[in-house]
């Protein structure tokens, strides 16, 4: 019979999606995929305008054309901390709400904002609003699947989030080619989202009527691997960033133009994207290796694109690097969860997050620093670096991996 209800119940949508702890409504899954695709928004609207501001508000400063896009990166940052902290004390629900609606106030106050000053207290407004909702773009997942269904849907997550990214760059920038306040308009999306939160929190009291423990509550956290996984996750996106950040100047050295580094980095993110499709194979394959071979991809991947100046060798170079990191990311998503209880899903994978966005921070700075002590210049040279220090990753990875090995021998 339970299995007749079961079959009923995936026919019918009532409880559709087998999450290893109950079902699921499409609804509440598609609401959880649209909270993820938000978290790639922020700042991606005012990339294309700036020299375009410049021109709007000419009395508008280095300083307040650079803060239109850091403000939001800087403020996320403790925001995500601060939600994943009191996420239990509030609940999920009422913080999914206030981050959603800010995202999608600042979206709209875009559009009547008349001075660079308005325009900068709104991406401020706009980074607090992310911030809030980021945590949760991980840890629903963690909240309402577990086992191989809550590995495969936060690869669905990875994939979700790098294809929204390459999708709303591409609008974002035939929009501001339109008319400069049109891009804003990726900044209303959580309008979806909102509309479907009810169907998320339907689907909470379906899992727990179904049998599973309440989503809020007491718990824990496994602090070392914890850590472990911010690092790794720390490293890996600080070494990709190269690719977003300083591509296009390399090839504009190479004298490609800006559309063909538009559509090499567009295949970047969509090589980034594909190996969460089918995320669980590639963990069946690789196993517990898996961050390995994702480390010597990214390193492999930047070496290529610093010793190569041909264009094929330099697609091929950020192939490799973005299928490395698709690779580890919804891995470590899952280590990260399975290192707290459900209860504290969302504290332990905010603190996972916000790694993200301090690498994003920090990833210019560090080369220009090393750049300055080196005194070395050039568009190559950030991909030598980057490469240097993923080898280097890759080496102290090995010598962990050999030494569990000779100790788990030791014992047999």
């Amino acid at each position: 019979m339970k299995n007749e209800e079961n079959a009923k119940r995936t026919i019918f949508g009532a409880a559709g999606i087998d999450t290893g702890k109950g079902y699921i409504t499409v609804w509440a899954l598609l609401g959880i995929w649209s909270v993820a695709a938000l978290t790639s928004l922020p700042g991606l609207a005012v990339s294309p305008i700036l020299e375009k501001l410049a021109t709007v508000f000419p009395k508008a400063t280095d300083l307040d054309l650079q803060l239109l896009t850091t403000l939001p990166s800087l403020l996320i940052i403790p925001f995500i901390l601060f939600a994943g902290y009191i996420s239990n004390k509030v609940g999920y629900i009422k913080l999914l709400y206030i981050g959603l609606w800010l995202f999608l106030l600042s979206g709209a106050l875009y559009f009547v904002s008349g001075t660079i000053g308005q325009l900068i207290a709104v991406s401020a407004m706009l980074g607090v609003g992310a911030g809030i909702i980021i945590p949760f773009s991980t840890s629903l997942v963690s909240m309402f699947f577990s086992g191989k269904a809550r590995s495969r849907q936060y690869g669905y997550v990875s994939a979700i989030t790098n294809i929204t990214l390459v999708v709303a760059t591409a609008v974002a920038g035939w929009l501001a080619d339109i008319q400069w306040r049109l891009p804003f308009l990726v900044y209303l999306l959580p309008v979806v989202s909102i509309l479907l939160v009810p169907a998320i929190k339907r689907g909470e009291k379906s899992i727990v009527q179904q049998g599973s423990d309440a989503i809020q509550g007491g718990g824990s956290v496994k602090y070392p691997l914890l850590v472990k996984c911010m690092l790794y996750y720390l490293l890996i996106t600080y070494l990709v960033m190269v690719v977003s950040i300083n591509l296009p100047f390399l090839l504009g050295e190479y004298g490609y133009d800006s559309g063909v580094a538009g559509v090499v980095t567009s295949i970047f993110f969509v090589a980034m994207m594909l190996p969460g499709l089918f995320i669980n194979r590639i963990v069946d394959f690789l196993g517990r290796n898996i961050l390995i071979w994702a480390m010597l991809l990214i390193a492999l991947g930047l070496l290529d694109v610093f010793y190569n100046s041909s264009l094929l060798f330099v697609i091929i170079g950020c192939v490799a690097t973005g299928f490395g990191y698709g690779m580890a990311q919804p891995y470590i998503y899952d280590k990260a969860a399975s290192a707290a209880s459900p209860q504290r899903a969302t504290y332990a994978l905010a603190l996972l997050m916000s790694m993200n966005y301090v690498a994003i921070v920090i990833a210019p700075f560090i080369v220009d620093w090393v750049q300055e002590l080196l005194g070395v210049k050039g568009e190559r040279f950030p991909f030598a670096l980057n490469a240097v220090v993923g080898f280097v990753a890759l080496l102290i990875l090995l010598l962990i991996w050999k030494y569990r090995n000779s100790r788990s021998k030791s014992y047999e």
